[in-house]
């Protein structure tokens, strides 16, 4: 048989070891590096697109820029040269100018109401009648004693003249003459005494026909006829209250005593307005009268008290009013609507309008009167902003709208 070649195989021993790996290759090292240069570069431009797209959403989404860059739309107000009042605004109360809760005078059964609830009465209209007939009975008899006394009087008088008669021929003594004269002096001050009891009793008879001390309104019945009225004075029959004219008391602050009180010394008619609780209606327009004689140290205030007519009895008694007290009036001032100007912290200012753009422009605001401000720091004649302000900044392109603009455009904001 042939012999079998066999491949031969070098053994490794334990003493024997690997060839050791080859060194890399320079070539290998500059091909890492450009590796990493260029994922650095892809990760900048990344990075900076990004940035760039973020930057050019937001100026789209800029609120002070019109869409595309375009002029601002908004409507716009112009400064007028005119009189703006300078007014005190203040809580006030309507009071009536007298007010007259009828009493009773003396004792006894109501017999009659003469008056209708809510009535308004003239002075000396009849209210309400208490039974006369018991003091009616006291005053004859009090007109009998005097009708007596002075019969006595009157013949004592004779007796007098007759006595002195006699004694001018020396047929009396001058003591029985001096007696009947002290006896008349006795007389004369009995009926004097008399006459007095009667003035009484006609007094108490006409404290029973109840009559109206003042004109005004009668509020509602308190007795009924048949009530038994005392003469304590504590039972209230009923309540007169005057509406024509009546008056509202309203406090002012002690620091603007110096507005006021020259121009009352002036004697200056100074108007008063009243408007409802929430200050939106006027119901009235009145004159101050005047102030009160001190300061009420708790609040540093002092009460004024203004007349109104009230023909129309829209001022009612005891009703709460806001009072707005007219102290001067501003001529040829500069005046924009207060929507016009803007507030950035303490500092105001407004969008003057010029060659289509907006100028910021610093005001100084200073009388209010409804929707109208009295301001320095423009002229009149300017022609200002007055919508759009969360658009605008200085120096905006604008243009002027005839269509109204939204309540949210016209909104104002702080300084940009």
């Amino acid at each position: 048989m042939p012999a079998e070649s066999h491949e031969q195989h070098p053994i490794v021993g334990p003493d024997h070891q690997l060839p050791a790996p080859l060194p890399p290759s320079p070539g290998s090292k500059l091909v890492r590096v450009v590796v990493w240069i260029v994922l650095l570069l892809i990760f900048a431009v990344g990075f900076y697109l990004v940035l760039r797209h973020h930057d050019d959403s937001s100026t789209s989404a800029a609120p002070k820029r019109g869409a595309g860059g375009g002029a601002v739309a908004l409507t716009t107000a112009t400064a007028q040269k005119g009189n703006i009042g300078v007014y005190l605004e203040a809580i006030g109360t309507v009071t009536p100018v007298y007010t007259a809760s009828i009493t009773s005078q003396v004792t006894g059964p109501v017999v009659a109401v003469r008056f209708k609830e809510g009535q308004t009465v003239r002075k000396g209209d009849p209210l309400i009648e208490i039974d006369p007939r018991p003091f009616e009975a006291t005053l004859m008899q009090a007109q009998g004693v005097l009708e007596r006394d002075q019969a006595t009087l009157a013949q004592a008088t004779m007796d007098l003249n007759r006595y002195r008669d006699a004694w001018s021929r020396n047929a009396i003594p001058k003591q029985t003459l001096d007696d009947q004269e002290k006896i008349v002096l006795q007389d004369a001050g009995t009926v004097k005494n008399d006459e007095g009891i009667v003035k009484f009793d006609q007094i108490q008879v006409g404290y029973c026909h109840i009559r109206a001390p003042i004109a005004g309104r009668v509020g509602l019945r308190l007795v009924d006829p048949g009530n038994v009225v005392q003469a304590s004075g504590t039972t209230t029959l009923a309540v007169i209250t005057q509406i024509q004219p009546i008056t509202v008391i309203f406090t002012v602050p002690e620091d603007n005593l110096g507005q006021i009180q020259p121009r009352l010394r002036q004697q200056a008619k100074l108007p008063v307005e009243a408007f409802d609780r929430a200050a939106l209606k006027q119901i009235a327009t009145g004159t101050l009268l005047t102030l009160d004689n001190q300061i009420d140290t708790t609040t540093g205030t002092v009460k004024a008290r203004a007349s109104f007519e009230n023909k129309d009895s829209s001022l009612f008694p005891n009703e709460f009013v806001n009072a707005r007290l007219l102290v001067n009036t501003l001529q040829g001032a500069t005046l924009i609507p207060t929507s016009a100007i803007q507030h950035n912290g303490a500092a105001s200012f407004v969008y003057v309008l010029q060659n289509d753009t907006a100028h910021m422009r610093s005001v100084k605001p200073g009388v209010i009167e409804g929707e109208t401000t009295q301001v320095t720091g423009i002229n009149p004649g300017d022609v200002v902003a007055n919508s759009s302000f969360d658009k605008l900044q200085d120096k905006t392109k604008v243009s002027v709208s005839n269509k109204p603009i939204s309540a949210a455009a016209t909104a104002g904001s702080s300084a940009p």
